[in-house]
């Protein structure tokens, strides 16, 4: 507007000499504004392109923490002190040992809930949790600890034992960190129906901010020899399944079947809740896809994962490093929100504060984010006093990184 009416008035005030000896000095003006303005205009774009991502600072809780889950001042206490630590998530366990813990009308009509989880004053955990997380400015994202695995006493493999799948011996169990476990077949379609309907009741019954699935949304390489699942290998390849477990092409075939599953699942979720965050936990690549067929890094490179929380417990900061410095950790966080899991300490393996101190600051050094497993271990159960081991928490982060909510 001001170079209008400069121009404007030159042309009032000035004879046609005036004008053409005026002229002639400003038309450099006008180029070199013009300059400045592309300039200007080509240092702005690249400026929006690399906003900083939004930081993880997330906590899990588990059903180790249900003594703090079950009573609504003792969850608001835990919220407030998060907040004024500035963490900004919170993954609670909706999904543990094949149960539900929450309030579930499709877990009840399938038979394999002969209990629900309830508060101290039979209010709803999950919902109160969600209420007073939102309050101070905190994302909930609900956690699917299981995935595909269930304990051989739940209601879930004892009522549904074609749902499950075996190893080449016939065998249907394996030892994990919870004990003797069975697994569903993540490639027989009453399976991945039951998970997207529990997955899609969650995000319709909850004002979540998405959901998460982390490393037992997979199988041991040893399972898939079950009937349904030999069948349709047979069928597709004209070939039986390999007797050995780890050939390439057989885990192949099976890690693009629960990433087709996965595809579909994220589709489901988007369609319920467009905007829900859909978190993927898993470990480090080369153990996920060799060891659990979970091909974690074509989820993300097919953009159904909008942050990803690798686990990395190594006591060893040495190890820890080496493998957060991982060439998959590090493509993705150039897309996506990308964080690590770091142990906080178990009931019977408590982690010092240095250590947390230690592999943290080697987190942010690589403008990472971080989530700690799990909320009670953060305090209880450690080697320091309490106080102590707050004011060690009080130092991880000196400011806030709210996540924002998008409704």
């Amino acid at each position: 507007m001001k170079l209008s009416f400069i121009v404007q008035s030159w042309r009032r005030r000035c004879t046609a000499a005036c004008r053409q000896t005026s002229l002639k000095y400003l038309f450099p003006i006008l180029i070199l504004i013009s300059f400045v303005t592309v300039l200007l205009v080509d240092s702005f774009t690249p400026a929006i392109a690399q906003l900083p991502r939004q930081e993880i600072r997330g906590v899990w809780m588990t059903n180790n923490d249900f003594d703090t889950l079950k009573s609504r001042a003792k969850v608001q206490d835990a919220v407030s002190q998060l907040r004024r630590l500035n963490f900004n998530t919170i993954y609670p366990v909706v999904w543990n040992s094949g149960y539900v813990m929450y309030p579930s009308a499709l877990a009840q009509r399938a038979g394999i809930q002969p209990f629900v989880y309830k508060g101290s004053d039979g209010h709803d955990i999950l919902a109160d949790l969600i209420t007073q997380a939102h309050r101070q400015g905190l994302l909930v994202i609900p956690w699917f600890e299981f995935g595909f695995m269930a304990p051989s006493t739940s209601e879930l493999a004892l009522n549904y034992p074609d749902w499950f799948t075996q190893k080449r011996d016939g065998s249907q169990t394996s030892i994990s960190a919870s004990g003797e476990v069975m697994w569903l077949n993540p490639f027989h379609p009453q399976v991945q129906q039951f998970i997207t309907n529990l997955v899609l009741e969650t995000v319709t019954q909850y004002d979540a901010d998405g959901v998460q699935f982390d490393d037992h949304m997979s199988l041991p390489y040893e399972f898939g020899y079950d009937q349904y699942t030999v069948a349709l290998y047979t069928q597709e390849t004209n070939n039986a399944p390999p007797t050995n477990p780890q050939d390439a092409a057989w885990v192949e075939w099976r890690a693009d079947k629960i990433t087709a599953f996965m595809v579909q699942l994220n589709q489901a979720v988007k369609q319920r809740k467009p905007q829900a965050i859909f978190s993927v936990a898993p470990n480090y690549y080369d153990l996920a896809y060799k060891f659990h067929l979970q091909d974690w890094l074509s989820w993300m490179r097919q953009n159904i994962v909008d942050e990803l929380i690798v686990q990395i417990y190594r006591p060893n900061l040495q190890s820890f490093v080496a493998n957060i410095s991982r060439s998959e950790i590090q493509e993705a966080q150039q897309i996506i929100p990308t964080a690590i899991g770091i142990m906080a300490g178990l009931r019977n393996n408590p982690v010092s504060i240095e250590q947390i101190k230690s592999q943290v600051r080697a987190v942010q050094e690589r403008h990472l984010g971080v989530s700690f497993f799990y909320y009670e271990s953060l305090w209880n159960d450690a080697l320091e006093p309490l106080n102590e081991r707050q004011a060690g928490f009080e130092n991880l982060f000196p400011s806030p990184a709210l996540r924002a909510r998008i409704e």
